[in-house]
């Protein structure tokens, strides 16, 4: 464990070398890619999280499950979107870090963890939902909101810690640019096979498997569904198919073209075939894809999360009736 841990560290994250492009052309195109789409996450994710914790917070009482779900999936989104800012500084300044080391290394840190705590997290919600759709009666216990505050501390705490490598590669001085670079790989220092290790142990475990219990879950839940019609259930069933359909949309453009095109990319790094540009504009779109997450996230809230529109209706008509009258 020690032996993976230290060649895990001594790696710089996949997403530095996604970044490390060449070329006036291609480095044109990322500044004008990243610049443009992190404002704009900034702008509709900071807009939808805050919303979405408003009301999540002030109806904690009547919190359930996937209340608890949802408030954690918010609090990463936001966590992860206060960095957008200066990454858009960064590619504004056309590749120039203005904020110091220790930014550099969180601003990379918090991307990870973002993305991994997302994907647990949506994992979590859908195999609450198949347990309260497949087995309501047998598996009550295991959808309580004390299991599922256990369930998302386990998350945070696996992937604050797995993605503590993250840390190790910070802001790095270009002599012959003058600039400080950031998100960037130097190749120098660091050995492409052991950041692919990380790079299938991220996928595997990270990726893989919970795409792989999402899909099961998924799949016994439609099964039930189509077996049961009763009217009583159709609340329950429209919840649980936007359920699907939104988890599903988040996967195919956030994550699944951002795990695909980062194995490839370090592949082509290690086999000296990684300069074609219309690769690099690949690795380029397939990253601000996978920062999109935290924009598609509040669709589940509004959605597909459990009473929410019930409950901003109800805060709406008592701010109502709390209004003065003439």
């Amino acid at each position: 464990m020690m032996q993976l841990s230290d060649q895990i560290s001594s790696a710089s994250p996949p997403e530095e070398i996604m970044l490390n492009t060449t070329g006036n052309d291609i480095d044109e195109f990322r500044n004008q890619v990243y610049s443009t789409a992190y404002s704009m996450f900034t702008v509709f994710g900071l807009v939808g999280n805050c919303f979405a914790l408003f009301i999540l917070i002030k109806t904690y009482k009547q919190r359930t499950a996937f209340h608890i779900y949802m408030l954690n999936l918010a609090i990463s989104d936001l966590l992860f979107i206060c960095t957008l800012p200066f990454r858009v500084a960064y590619y504004v300044k056309r590749g120039n870090w203005l904020f110091g080391d220790f930014f550099c290394r969180f601003s990379s840190y918090s991307f990870y963890v973002n993305l991994y705590c997302s994907i647990f997290i949506l994992t979590a919600m859908s195999f609450s939902r198949f347990l309260a759709i497949v087995h309501p009666v047998r598996n009550l216990r295991f959808l309580s909101v004390t299991r599922a505050k256990w369930a998302c501390i386990g998350i945070w705490g696996f992937v604050t810690l797995t993605s503590a490598p993250f840390l190790m590669s910070g802001s790095e001085f270009d002599s012959t640019t003058n600039r400080t670079k950031c998100f960037e790989l130097s190749q120098n220092n660091t050995s492409v096979n052991k950041v692919l290790i990380l790079n299938y142990i991220s996928l595997t475990f990270g990726f893989i498997a919970p795409f792989i219990v999402i899909l099961v879950c998924y799949t016994m839940i439609i099964r039930t569904l189509m077996k049961n019609s009763m009217n009583k259930q159709k609340a329950s069933r429209k919840k649980a198919i936007r359920m699907i359909i939104i988890v599903l949309i988040v996967f195919f453009i956030s994550f699944i073209p951002y795990h695909i095109q980062r194995t490839l990319h370090l592949h082509a790094v290690k086999n000296g075939s990684a300069k074609q540009i219309v690769h690099q504009k690949k690795v380029v779109i397939c990253l601000a894809l996978a920062a999109s997450n935290c924009c598609l996230d509040p669709l589940l809230y509004f959605f597909a999360g459990e009473n929410f529109r019930r409950r901003l209706s109800t805060m709406r008509k008592q701010s109502l009736s709390s209004m003065p009258r003439d």
